[in-house]
């Protein structure tokens, strides 16, 4: 899958998985257009943000899937996934019922979302990358379970 490329994914965050870094590149894109949102002089569109979070799942669901193909451990990334996802649904419940600001939650999910690739992510991909280069035969056949 090759990036679709704004220049909001930071060099810094790109993991060399094309897939996984496509998506993220989605992510800082869906951010920075409800960031643009939310300086106009329009009604905040809830369902964006909505969107967003599903987006989030969906992104979750595909290193899940890509764990599960390359037969790696995925079990404490998932739980992480599964407790962001939970407190990103909080925060913004917190919007919706006016107890935090459309900008205050933007700038929560922006920073999580890049400390997630940079202390997460990174290394997932480092493991994914380390068993596709690893021959078929070698692998261990605990690896096939998952």
């Amino acid at each position: 899958m090759e990036i679709n490329s704004t220049g909001l994914l930071p060099e810094a965050l790109v993991i060399d998985l094309p897939e996984i870094d496509a998506q993220h590149e989605e992510i800082f894109q869906r951010i920075e257009s409800l960031k643009g949102a939310c300086f106009g002089s329009e009604p905040i569109s809830f369902s964006a943000f909505d969107r967003l979070l599903d987006y989030l799942e969906h992104h979750f669901n595909t290193e899940k899937r890509i764990a599960r193909e390359v037969g790696i451990d995925f079990l404490d990334h998932d739980a992480v996934h599964r407790e962001n996802l939970q407190s990103l649904r909080k925060a913004f419940d917190e919007v919706r019922n006016g107890a935090r600001d459309v900008h205050s939650f933007l700038r929560y999910a922006e920073y999580w979302f890049e400390r997630h690739i940079s202390e997460e992510d990174k290394p997932f991909a480092a493991s994914v990358r380390g068993r596709k280069a690893r021959p078929a035969n070698s692998m261990p056949a605990a690896a096939s379970i998952i």
